[in-house]
């Protein structure tokens, strides 16, 4: 791969990654913080994705600089999980939850209504990574499955099996901690 310093003076660079790359930095910290579970550990794999970022800058090529900056975030999460925390790298088969039938609100469903913010970030943690970081891409910051099979490197349809089986996972968690009265109302969806 080429480095930026090839194609760009050091002064258009920094324009370039304030212009691509800085407007994104929230997102690239929410997937991080979800990845690695831990505010210090996010921040310290954005600072590493930045840094590639700006690196290999000259090798974007216009497009989704967003999809770019999370691409190289996830890579950067994967990375430093297999350097610190390669056992959350294995995900276990729950065949209860994988072959569960629902009838219940799906997870997407709970997600709009109005509920405990902390309750979800448990149910999420609680989560293998491949899930979590599709939960995320998708649920959290609104990315097409398109965008996250390219982030993720993955076909579209492991993104959307992904998806599907971590809502899967999800739903008894949060039906087990959901105030039992919530179920028997409707909460208006403000989008």
């Amino acid at each position: 791969m080429q480095d930026a310093h090839d194609d760009h003076s050091l002064a258009e660079q920094h324009q370039l990654f304030e212009q691509h790359i800085l407007p994104h930095l929230d997102a690239a910290y929410n997937l991080a913080r979800w990845l690695t579970r831990n505010e210090q550990d996010a921040e310290d794999v954005v600072q590493e994705a930045c840094l590639r970022a700006f690196r290999f800058l000259g090798g974007f090529r216009g497009g989704d600089s967003r999809a770019w900056l999370l691409a190289i975030v996830r890579h950067s999460c994967y990375t430093w999980l297999r350097q610190h925390r390669e056992q959350e790298l294995m995900t276990p088969w729950d065949e209860a939850c994988d072959n569960m039938a629902s009838d219940t609100p799906s997870p997407e469903t709970m997600l709009m209504q109005k509920f405990d913010v902390e309750r979800l970030r448990e149910a999420l943690e609680g989560l293998p990574v491949e899930f979590r970081e599709v939960v995320v891409l998708r649920d959290l910051e609104g990315l097409s499955y398109k965008e996250i099979a390219h982030i993720a490197e993955v076909p579209i349809g492991t993104v959307m099996s992904r998806l599907a089986r971590a809502r899967k996972r999800l739903q008894p968690y949060l039906k087990s901690r959901w105030d039992d009265s919530c179920w028997d109302k409707e909460f208006p969806v403000e989008l």
